[in-house]
């Protein structure tokens, strides 16, 4: 990719207003004299004073004083000190190849420059140590509009080392924006411990925390040079890895994955004791002995990296099945709670007003009779005529609950079903299902529903429909079951 950036860096307005510079073709013309002042080196009526030397290849460029110390303040400073250089009207460059200087040299006199991905960092390296702010902030403009993966370190590790704060920043969101996809890479095994730190305290990034730990152990391995015919020294990898691991956050792992992980024997005891006391309290189902447990340890082992703030589901199981049934770490990260009932009114179409076109949407029901169920549609409502929506992904839930020993579940829509997944009237509240057969249906006024469960979405193994069993599967009746609340998510 490249990119040719032109600054009219030479427009100095005249305090007299009547001699204002209006034409920019002017300026255009000024920025090409000076370019061909400095591209002409063989031309003695050019005045050249100062010469620059490139070691790698002995390349000479004649230079300007006035032009170099106008434009950088090291050059200002070189000038001012009276140095050998200075003396000899001569500076020789050591960390700098020919055609970068040059590029710069032009832009110094034209204000025009030519940025591609292999130039942009040396001239941004050199913009730095040569105090050319104008140009230190383009390049970096430009590196930062063209980041990818497979740059991404080199560019994190050229900011810290060069206090360009700006970028550093910018590259630590690239990463951690793209952190599900960098995380798979072998550039990910390239970061240093402190940039992993860094990255790992975002509660932002999307990614799986038991893949996220197993990642560890390989940058791990990398790092002490553990290829996979060497027989693993634990010790030393767990020292290695000691001050990463207090950034995953352990609470997010499943039952199986938390014993999993405890068995092979890498994490600090200090930390390895916490999990077993929570994996005890996990397996006494005692959700308030859990949280108090948690909000004692006021650590980010224990800090959720995905905000489920839902107030109907308050088991920390089902959150994790909800995130595990709709697989979208982006969405988990990234949605808000947009429609509460108890917050914003039960109304229709206050509900509209806030969730239509929102694309991805999760909608969770409570019943007075404290049945939980729902929906996800990866299409979303979207405000025009009454119609059916096409949604192959879509699904509805259910939840446990008092009435219902069975475990959460899923239902996708049939496959025959696809067209009428979801039904869409601004008159009407959201709607799983045709608009004569709904799956879920809610009144105007979202204080009542109905289910006609298995309509459209399929149902349990071994129930059937029509039957009274279905119809009264998601919310103990078919029939006016009382809402007590309504939350929809979306990003």
């Amino acid at each position: 990719m490249r990119s040719e950036l032109y600054r009219g860096m030479f427009l100095s307005v005249i305090n007299d207003t009547s001699n204002k510079v209006t034409d920019y073709s002017e300026l255009k013309k000024l920025s090409n004299d000076l370019k061909h002042l400095f591209q002409n080196q063989n031309q003695k009526e050019n005045y050249f004073d100062f010469e620059i030397i490139c070691e790698q290849n002995k390349t000479s460029f004649k230079t300007h004083k006035s032009i170099l110390s106008s434009r950088s303040e090291y050059f200002k400073s070189l000038f001012n000190s009276k140095m050998k250089e200075y003396q000899e009207n001569k500076l020789v460059l050591q960390d700098v190849s020919s055609s970068i200087l040059s590029s710069i040299l032009n832009y110094l006199y034209s204000g025009k420059i030519e940025f591609n991905l292999e130039n942009a960092i040396q001239i941004l390296i050199f913009s730095s140590k040569y105090l050319i702010d104008e140009l230190i902030e383009i390049s970096s403009k430009f590196i930062k509009n063209n980041l990818q993966i497979e740059t991404i370190v080199d560019i994190l590790k050229l900011s810290e080392s060069m206090n360009l704060n700006h970028l550093l920043d910018y590259s630590y969101k690239f990463i951690c924006e793209n952190f599900k996809e960098f995380i798979k890479t072998s550039h990910f095994l390239e970061l240093e411990e402190n940039h992993l730190n860094s990255i790992l305290s975002n509660d932002n990034i999307s990614i799986n925390e038991f893949e996220l730990f197993q990642s560890i152990i390989k940058w791990g391995k990398h790092k002490l040079n553990i290829n996979q015919e060497k027989e693993i020294d634990k010790e030393k990898l767990q020292i290695q890895i000691s001050n990463i691991i207090p950034k995953i956050r352990f609470i997010d792992f499943s039952k199986k994955e938390l014993k999993d992980i405890l068995k092979e024997d890498l994490i600090p005891n200090q930390i390895s004791q916490k999990l077993i006391q929570f994996q005890k309290l996990q397996n006494q189902k005692n959700e308030t002995q859990r949280n108090q447990f948690i909000e004692k340890e006021d650590t980010l082992i224990f800090k959720s990296r995905f905000r489920f703030k839902s107030e109907i589901i308050q088991e920390r199981e089902h959150k994790k099945k909800i995130r595990e049934w709709i697989n979208d770490d982006y969405f988990f990260s990234k949605m808000k709670k947009g429609y509460s009932a108890k917050r914003d009114g039960f109304d229709c179409k206050k509900w509209h007003d806030i969730c239509d076109d929102k694309g991805k949407t999760l909608v969770i029901i409570k019943t007075k009779d404290d049945f939980i169920f729902g929906g996800f549609t990866p299409v979303g409502w979207s405000r025009g005529n009454s119609r059916f929506i096409r949604d192959p992904e879509a699904f509805i839930f259910s939840l446990r609950n008092d009435k219902n020993d069975r475990n959460p579940e899923k239902f996708p829509i049939k496959k025959e079903r696809e067209a009428y997944a979801l039904w869409y009237n601004f008159e009407e509240a959201p709607i799983f299902g045709t608009q004569n057969a709904n799956d879920i249906y809610l009144n105007t006024d979202l204080t009542r529903g109905w289910t006609d469960f298995g309509a459209n979405y399929k149902l349990p193994e071994g129930i059937n429909y029509p039957t009274r069993l279905s119809q009264r599967y998601l919310a103990g009746t078919r029939n006016e079951w009382k809402v007590d609340e309504i939350e929809t998510f979306f990003i």
